[in-house]
């Protein structure tokens, strides 16, 4: 059966968003390398066409949700990839975080072959996924972003347009800076409070109504215990990896050098990441950063 929609990553953001657009009555195809999130995808309603090549060729809409820009461009790019396969007038949509300037690469080659493309990055966390209540920043024409509109209603509650190819791009990473600095943030204040005999439910709750309320500290607590259905009291499972975050950073790090912005505390926040990550948690959800600010025994 033909798909309407071919949805290439299903991981822990992929496949929620991709089971929205299933549950929303459309025929969507996933792929995935990973076996299991193509199971998952199936197990929820959708669909799955062993031959991707061929899904691509039909398709009339194709959604990318990849890891990094090397496997965005991979995926585009090339003789069996989405610019030499698909069909004319399909939409394209990359919901994937990656650099502004592989964002502009991408959509300059899919605007040379006639392809309407939009660089959509998301903001929520796996809660959002599932609820459909994510955030999309969307770069690209005002044409391409009103075409793609209503795919992006069905997974998401806030939808912004950011500007031309690359814009969603930059205010994904600026955004995903602030948030690994608000989150070593929070951890240190919750620690400190700990260090100091503090519940940290009750310290949460106060600070929340606070001027030191964000949103790491209100919905995405790093401490167990405080928030049920937090990562942090689930092991740290799932969620948004320290891996990713500290690509996200990175990423931030490299533009601000392209740049010549000055962010001290995005590029501390990376290196924090970045030896967390090195400690062995880098499958860990970010929040787990938490951990570094253990008092020691």
């Amino acid at each position: 059966m033909n798909s309407d929609v071919v949805f290439i990553g299903l991981g822990n953001m992929g496949l929620p968003m991709a089971l929205n657009l299933v549950r929303a009555g459309m025929r969507v195809s996933g792929h995935d390398l990973v076996p299991t999130s193509v199971e998952k995808f199936i197990a929820g309603g959708g669909n799955n066409n062993p031959d991707l090549v061929s899904a691509i060729k039909v398709a009339k809409t194709i959604i990318t949700m990849l890891p990094a820009s090397r496997h965005v461009e991979s995926a585009y790019f090339g003789d069996n990839g989405i610019l030499a396969q698909a069909k004319p007038g399909t939409l394209l949509i990359d919901c994937s975080t990656i650099a502004p300037d592989s964002a502009r690469k991408v959509a300059a080659a899919a605007s040379e072959k006639g392809f309407t493309m939009v660089d959509a990055p998301v903001s929520g966390g796996t809660g959002g996924a599932v609820a459909g209540t994510l955030t999309f920043m969307v770069g690209g024409s005002e044409d391409g972003f009103n075409v793609a509109k209503p795919m992006f209603e069905i997974m998401g509650k806030a939808i912004f347009h950011a500007g031309e190819s690359g814009a969603g791009q930059t205010v994904k990473m600026c955004n995903n800076m602030l948030l690994g600095i608000l989150m070593i943030g929070t951890s240190e204040a919750i620690r400190l409070g700990m260090a100091n005999g503090m519940d940290p439910n009750v310290l949460s709750e106060v600070m929340s109504k606070s001027s030191g309320r964000n949103w790491a500290l209100e919905v995405y607590n790093p401490c167990p215990g405080v928030m049920e259905n937090a990562p942090a009291s689930k092991e740290y499972s799932g969620g948004f990896g320290v891996d990713l975050m500290l690509k996200d950073l990175g990423l931030a790090t490299e533009n601000a050098l392209s740049t010549s912005s000055s962010i001290p505390l995005g590029s501390l926040a990376r290196n924090l990441y970045d030896i967390h990550s090195k400690s062995g948690a880098g499958g860990l959800d970010f929040s787990s950063i938490f951990n570094m600010f253990a008092k020691a025994q």
